[in-house]
């Protein structure tokens, strides 16, 4: 039998009237928001403030335990043993909906009497973990301006972290200390669910809050199962307790909801698609913008309240799922990638929304979108929830990493990647498959502080490797993996190599003079009759390169001995 009891127990202690100063059209300040979470931690000893690290701005992130207890001060035991939920908050600190939810629940907690038991004894109410402001600098950077569309409230941050970085695009490369901070939060807990709080821009529609659930395709079996089959349902019957309907987020397929939905798309680089590497059951909150500021607070409390109950009665469903997962991903022998949205298989879903109308605009004198909310509608329109995986690999017993690497090495172990650094002692030559560049091509502008490359093309070639000192050895067998074939292999979304980490390999560092590498010419082609057969060939086929003196003598230096073997190589290898 479900166990509900914390739901309406903690709904109704909203509609009493309790905390005004957090539930009215104001936000706190950073520094108003820690000194609040210290008095509570004084006061409480089952809510606990840590200075869990660093943000870019400077000033620490914290992070807020409710019924950790006091084992879990240095080592979260409580946390990691007990079902566990991470709420990130402010990751764009101008929307901070999910600030003002989380020091409501916290209040309304304490006044329901810091209930840790169901009605049947059972201590089995979760440890909750909230980051009260995840993206410091954002919040330190305060305006009622950044935000142009959004209702409310009086005065909030900025999205851009204090490196002007979207931090919900940086959980693979690690730019902002931020997210070492926040892999080391991570990690600490390992949290069964994980929600990031939103507002969210676009079209016009009634629901307050919309939600962001893991592409079903990227999960393992059983996370797949519990995420689709057994906890959206659940939650949007909870959430119906609370009058608020919950819907999938609207990512327009084309210029109004008529045209269709599609299911989020998300990339390891997002929080959401970062914490689901590691198999946390995962949602991303999104209130709407133009909804007023109180109402989608007590949106995502809702929310917050109903992921809360669903913890508690399936508790050990989300713990045998998460166990089955973590085992899938040490036993997968093909990794996929590149997921492409599949057009062709098309779901319809029922939604609410307001017709589309095209006024004239009294500056411009041109027709422009808009939704008049005096002529809603409710009908079925297409919903894109399918994707197809583009790429696949076979997935080795090992990768290695070369010991220059530091930056690399560093975020595999910020991570809790387990590794294996090669000795003196330990050193050998093995036959490795290397990764080699043959194309790619760099954007003219710059994404997130990287020209991400695009249009990758990566051969193979066994080669003899011969190890170093320092070099690190990947096991690929450990429940981490979905991480690391996410960052190290070269071809999927959001590799190291798309971003911009082996930059260094992709320049040719010597050359040659003309003048006088083309004595060697004649010695390169006798002692290699293949490479002579080709060079003749194409100066046969390829009259251009005929009549082009560096190009036949870059051609042949290029598949001579006295190229350098590093150029477009990666420090990157597979052992199968």
């Amino acid at each position: 039998m479900k166990k509900v009891f914390i739901l309406p127990l903690l709904l109704l202690s909203y509609n009493k009237g309790y905390s005004q100063q957090w539930s009215a059209n104001t936000t706190p300040t950073y520094p108003e928001l820690i000194a609040h979470l210290q008095q509570l931690d004084k006061q409480h000893r089952e809510i606990r403030l840590y200075n869990m690290g660093p943000s870019d701005h400077g000033l620490p992130i914290y992070l807020c335990v409710v019924n950790g207890a006091k084992d879990s001060l240095k080592t979260f035991i409580k946390a990691r043993n007990n079902t566990t939920i991470l709420i990130n908050n402010a990751i764009h600190a101008g929307e901070p909906d999910g600030v003002n939810a989380s020091l409501l629940w916290l209040e309304q907690w304490i006044r329901a009497g810091k209930p840790t038991k169901s009605r049947d004894g059972k201590d089995d109410f979760p440890v909750i973990a909230f980051i009260p402001a995840y993206n410091v600098g954002g919040m330190m950077n305060r305006s009622s301006k950044s935000r142009a569309n959004q209702n409310g409230p009086e005065a909030y941050g900025f999205r851009g972290s204090a490196k002007n970085l979207d931090l919900n695009r940086d959980f693979i490369k690690m730019d902002a200390v931020n997210s070492f901070t926040f892999a080391r939060i991570f990690h600490a807990l390992d949290p069964d669910i994980f929600i990031d709080n939103h507002v969210s821009n676009g079209a016009d529609y009634p629901y307050t809050l919309t939600y962001i659930s893991s592409m079903k395709e990227r999960l393992a079996p059983t996370m797949q199962a519990l995420t689709y089959e057994s906890c959206i349902p659940i939650l949007k019957d909870y959430c119906q307790i609370g009058n608020f309907e919950l819907f999938p987020y609207v990512e327009l397929k084309g210029a109004t909801p008529e045209s269709g939905i599609v299911a989020f798309n998300d990339l390891p680089r997002y929080a959401m698609g970062y914490t689901s590497l590691f198999h946390s059951l995962s949602f991303t909150v999104e209130t709407h913008m133009l909804k007023a500021f109180p109402q989608r607070v007590q949106a995502t409390l809702n929310f917050m309240n109903s992921m809360i109950a669903y913890a508690i009665s399936h508790s050990q469903e989300i713990e045998t799922a998460r166990t089955a997962a973590k085992n899938w991903a040490k036993n997968q022998t093909i990794y996929a990638y590149n997921y492409q949205l599949d057009e062709k298989q098309v779901d319809q879903i029922r939604f609410k929304g307001y017709e589309a109308i095209y006024p004239e605009h009294p500056i411009t004198g041109l027709k422009q979108l808009g939704y008049d909310q005096k002529q809603p509608y409710e009908k079925y329109i297409p919903y894109y929830n399918h994707y197809q995986a583009k790429d696949s690999s076979s997935v080795p017993k090992y990768y290695i990493v070369s010991g220059q690497e530091q930056a690399i090495i560093e975020r595999l172990e910020s991570n809790q990647i387990e590794l294996t650094r090669i000795t003196a002692s330990s050193i050998k030559t093995i036959e490795v498959s290397s990764f080699i560049v043959k194309d790619f091509k760099a954007p003219s502008k710059p994404y997130e502080g990287h020209f991400k490359l695009q249009n990758l093309q990566v051969d193979k070639q066994l080669i003899t490797l011969e190890l170093k000192a320092g070099d690190i050895l990947i096991a690929c067998n450990q429940d981490k993996a979905n991480f690391i074939h996410a960052v190290l292999q070269p071809l999927a979304e959001d590799s190291y190599l798309t971003w911009n980490f082996f930059d260094s390999y992709l320049q040719q560092k010597e050359y040659f003079s003309p003048y006088v590498f083309k004595e060697q010419i004649a010695e390169i082609l006798n002692t290699q009759p293949k490479l002579k057969e080709a060079y003749e060939a194409r100066k046969r086929l390829d009259l251009k390169f005929a009549n082009d003196e560096w190009e036949q003598l870059y051609f042949i230096y290029q598949n001579s001995p006295y190229f350098e073997p590093s150029f477009m190589r990666l420090p990157v290898y597979e052992v199968y």
